[in-house]
């Protein structure tokens, strides 16, 4: 830890008082989001993760946890009522859940805590395969434009300087609900979001059918919801709601325009995907009682939430550089066909498999997506919680295959490290070209490698 951060203040006081909280992965999207919420409801707060991150940096600059960095035994306070609090990357066999066992103390999940921070407000739970971080940042500024002071639990910084996750004084609570371990079930829900459902975390779920089963219950409990207008979601809830699609769309290369219940509406975000989670958002915020006007004017100036098509900058030879979440085929793709409409001299997609289990699964379909781009360069898979042992023969080596079979004859390079790619990226991109680079590991580093010159987008 950097003698420069700040040390944490104690915590303000609050209905959490006397709760002693430590977070095990803390550097983590979620499990920070969460500690900012137990903070602010009281809770005295440790953590630690395997290394430093932009969220656990966060934490400590904000003044509330400074997150111990490796995990130790040490790491765990002394003294009894400490609750340790974990995500399901965190094994059992981790040395810190480990020593809270032999000391008889509590085991929390997230998903127990993000359960108990649901139940404190009124809870809008974006829920989807993909989109749910956009349409729960875009939601966190309609509702701020609105006056209507919420809270707010997310994957991601929620873009304009707004970090991943901030309490409120209003009665809202804004969450993005997570199938991948079934947490989303653990909520108190008074509006939910439903975006789309596919299969993705395969390590969970053997089918898709098993995944519309997690959100068929989780449409269950609602009295209040808002579905993508496809049948195959719409039957999934039996009960009131309210279906959207976009109206009217027309794609820019500075965002969309479309037509929302009378009004029109302008995105500074590109692609039809962001049109469809601004519609969702804007539904839910009306479902929530925030006057539709200001909530629109609040999504003009969005920018994106973090790791969301973000400009990065330009290249050595004036490429232009962007970063995205996208790991799934139908994200990648639909990034691809966003970054499209910049009119590209050529459009080079940068990607990081994420997970082998899912390599194994989706090659081919991460294969047919990444031939949407003019140019494909494909890195080793990130493993996450998983190890390559047990996925013998599994390498990005496979998505590499997938796209020459997709699109034959198309320039696709199998550079399986940073320090192989970024000199042959350095030498291949150049001024015209938009570089897009996709992953949810690690890849952003790569990314901010190759920038040069950070402009203003």
């Amino acid at each position: 830890m950097s003698a420069a951060q700040p040390t944490p203040g104690p915590p303000p006081a609050g209905p959490w008082s006397g709760r002693r909280l430590h977070l095990i992965g803390v550097g983590g999207a979620g499990m920070s989001a969460y500690a900012r919420a137990a903070h602010a409801l009281g809770a005295q707060l440790s953590g630690s993760d395997a290394a430093a991150s932009p969220y656990s940096e966060r934490l400590a600059a904000d003044g509330i946890l400074l997150a111990s960095i490796g995990h130790r035994a040490a790491n765990v306070p002394a003294g009894e009522g400490v609750e340790v609090v974990h995500s399901a990357a965190v094994p059992a066999e981790n040395v810190e859940r480990r020593a809270a066992r032999e000391r008889g103390l509590t085991e929390l999940t997230r998903a127990q805590l993000l359960g108990e921070l649901s139940a404190l407000r009124r809870t809008i739970a974006v829920a989807g395969t993909h989109g749910k971080t956009t349409t729960a940042a875009m939601l966190v500024h309609a509702l701020r434009a609105a006056g209507m002071a919420p809270g707010w639990l997310v994957g991601a910084p929620v873009g304009g300087g707004l970090a991943n996750a901030h309490w409120g004084e209003g009665e809202w609570l804004v969450v993005e609900a997570d199938e991948s371990d079934r947490s989303l079930l653990r909520l108190s829900v008074q509006i939910a979001v439903v975006t789309n459902v596919e299969l993705d975390h395969h390590a969970t779920f053997a089918s898709l059918a098993q995944v519309r089963e997690v959100f068929r219950e989780f449409l269950a409990g609602p009295p209040l919801a808002v579905v993508w207008d496809r049948p195959e979601l719409l039957e999934l809830r039996d009960g009131p709601l309210v279906a959207y699609d976009v109206d009217e769309l027309k794609l820019t290369p500075r965002g969309s325009r479309f037509r929302w219940r009378g009004q029109q509406v302008s995105l500074g975000v590109l692609g039809a995907h962001n049109a469809l989670d601004a519609v969702a958002a804007l539904e839910a915020a009306r479902l929530a009682g925030a006057d539709g006007r200001p909530a629109i004017a609040a999504l003009a100036s969005f920018r994106g939430a973090g790791r969301r098509f973000q400009p990065l900058g330009h290249s050595v030879a004036g490429a232009l550089l962007y970063d995205d979440y996208a790991h799934h085929p139908t994200e990648v793709a639909a990034t691809l066909r966003a970054a499209r409409t910049l009119a590209p001299r050529r459009l080079v997609a940068v990607f990081q498999p994420h997970l082998y289990s899912r390599t194994k699964q989706l090659a081919r379909e991460l294969g047919q997506a990444l031939a949407l781009a003019d140019v494909a360069v494909v890195l080793d898979v990130y493993p996450a919680r998983e190890r390559a042992a047990d996925f013998p023969g599994v390498s990005g080596l496979l998505v590499a295959e997938a796209v020459y079979d997709a699109a034959p004859g198309m320039p696709v390079c199998w550079l399986p490290s940073f320090e192989v790619a970024q000199p042959q990226l350095e030498r291949t991109l150049g001024a015209g070209d938009v570089c897009v680079l996709m992953g949810a590991g690690d890849v952003d580093r790569l990314g901010r490698a190759l920038v040069i010159e950070t402009v203003a987008f």
